[in-house]
């Protein structure tokens, strides 16, 4: 039997990258899936028709997640649409580097609504709905919350929240059977990574300091994902855990 058979899980900004990544590799595992969109609808439905054709259960929901009702209206719809919620993959987030100089209120408001807000709405809102019978929430952080990065102290600093809110909701919701853990991706080469003017430079900085020897794929975050969302990790909470290849 699939490991995740009888789950259903909500991957949040899942239209592509890692994230479509996820909802791929947590259908293929058994969950059914709720593939979340803010905007790209056309992508989002080819992630599920490509689970489907795969034999798995996935339907699309759009819900701008920087907006907590529409977080708590994503929940609602999953629990309309397969009768539960048992994980929920906050992986949405938006990547921008500005050098302090040109650090405006939009930059920051734009980045912490969404990654930080965002994710503690749809957490609380999950929370609210998983039940007696506890649940999984799967925070997807960045290695930017440990590593000095020029340029990135806005994103840093909401990755840095991300692991905070992970530790202390591991505490608080430990009792009601609710395990909390982040997932630290390294570069990962991804259609919006690709899309970065700087991304050839950006990457031949990167390499020379992952000791495996290569950028990440959106499948090897996947992986990990797939692990955390099981029963295998049952006894793992409240941890912050790198997926960068030994990246430093």
């Amino acid at each position: 039997m699939a490991k995740l058979a009888g789950k259903v899980a909500v991957v949040s900004g899942a239209s592509k990258g890692i994230g479509a990544a996820i909802a791929e590799r947590l259908a293929e595992d058994g969950a059914a899936v709720i593939v979340n969109y803010a905007a790209s609808a056309k992508q989002a439905e080819a992630v599920v028709a490509k689970i489907k054709a795969a034999g798995g259960k996935a339907e699309a929901v759009r819900a701008d997640l920087s907006k907590p009702a529409e977080a708590k209206q994503l929940i609602d719809q999953t629990v309309a649409e397969f009768g539960r919620i048992d994980i929920l993959v906050n992986n949405a987030g938006v990547y921008e580097f500005v050098a302090l100089a040109d650090v405006n209120e939009v930059h920051f408001d734009r980045i912490f609504d969404l990654n930080v807000k965002g994710l503690l709405f749809a957490t609380k809102a999950a929370v609210n709905a998983f039940g007696d019978r506890g649940g999984t929430v799967i925070n997807i952080s960045s290695m930017a919350s440990l590593s000095a990065m020029p340029n990135s102290s806005v994103y840093s600093a909401t990755k840095a929240a991300v692991d905070s809110f992970t530790r202390t909701l591991a505490a608080e919701l430990g009792p009601k059977k609710i395990l909390v853990n982040s997932v630290l991706p390294g570069p990962v080469e991804t259609e919006g990574a690709q899309s970065l003017a700087e991304w050839d430079n950006f990457r031949g900085q990167m390499l020379p300091r992952t000791p495996l020897g290569r950028i990440g794929e959106p499948r090897d975050i996947a992986n990990v994902v797939s692990f955390l969302a099981s029963d295998d990790s049952g006894w793992i909470t409240g941890q912050v855990i790198p997926a960068a290849g030994g990246f430093r």
